[in-house]
């Protein structure tokens, strides 16, 4: 990371920071970004091997500690199994980043698949909504504490095939709105992060492995690294604490909007 990048992530020193989603991606590349500035670092994600691997990763770039507990949002026990392996660990959160998600399939509402919709629904959403709900009482009032969701800009425009992809993280933007007006008067700051077209595994998840077609939404692109939404991550949970970054939309200078994208040849 950047110098500039050291200088904000000392204001989290000996911070307890939760990822979710923190095996690759946006999650990884944030838990790597965080690192850097003494943090303890709790990282969440189903698959273990490379969560171990991220937070052996973080440990080396600076971490005061980095543990990875197997966390599948989209599982109530799992959570429950998540919150309780954290009492282990600590009995406070000062930044809980909300980022487990993804997209599945990229069909028409016409002919739309069930297990696709389900799976939306529950990492993105209701995932998101059990995490929060677990680790709120350990989250700390009047002590500039965070909880930042990790949203998208589909959460903000419609597009074709996207209708259960849109809708959820739509709910993602609405969900953080509310969280702000409930916790309003503790200290706890509550935002959004929104990026647009990034290149990490989405694509891979969405085509379910169809590489061919997952590269060729970036062909003729730049765009967004997962490194770029990490400095993001990280600007915005370092403000001091009387500063709250509600919404933040991120997004490539190549994409204008969803239908208006430069591609190169």
């Amino acid at each position: 990371m950047p110098n500039a990048g050291k200088v904000m992530n000392r204001t989290l020193e000996g911070k307890w920071i939760v990822i979710t989603g923190a095996s690759s991606g946006f999650g990884a590349a944030g838990a790597r970004a965080l690192a850097t500035g003494g943090v303890h670092l709790v990282l969440g994600a189903r698959r273990v091997d490379r969560l171990d691997a991220v937070a052996s990763e973080c440990r080396a770039l600076g971490a005061a500690s980095a543990t990875g507990v197997h966390l599948d949002v989209a599982s109530g026990d799992s959570v429950l199994r998540f919150s309780k392996a954290l009492d282990a660990l600590t009995n406070r959160v000062d930044v809980l980043i909300n980022n487990a998600g993804g997209a599945h399939g990229l069909d028409p509402v016409a002919i739309g698949d069930d297990r696709d919709w389900e799976a939306m629904v529950q990492s993105n959403f209701l995932g998101l909504l059990r995490v929060t709900r677990a680790l709120l009482p350990r989250i700390p009032r009047d002590q500039g504490a965070w909880i930042l969701n990790i949203g998208s800009v589909a959460g903000h425009r419609a597009y074709e095939g996207g209708a259960v992809y849109c809708g959820v993280k739509a709910g993602v933007r609405l969900i953080t709105e509310a969280l702000r007006l409930e916790l309003n008067g503790t200290g706890i700051r509550v935002g959004s992060l929104d990026p647009g077209m990034a290149e990490t595994e989405f694509s891979d998840v969405r085509f379910k492995g169809d590489r061919e077609r997952a590269a060729a939404v970036y062909r003729g692109v730049r765009p967004l690294a997962a490194e770029d939404v990490a400095e993001a991550m990280l600007w915005m949970v370092s403000r001091p604490s009387h500063v709250c970054v509600d919404e933040l939309i991120l997004k490539p200078t190549d994409q204008a909007a969803f239908h208006k994208v430069h591609r190169r040849e």
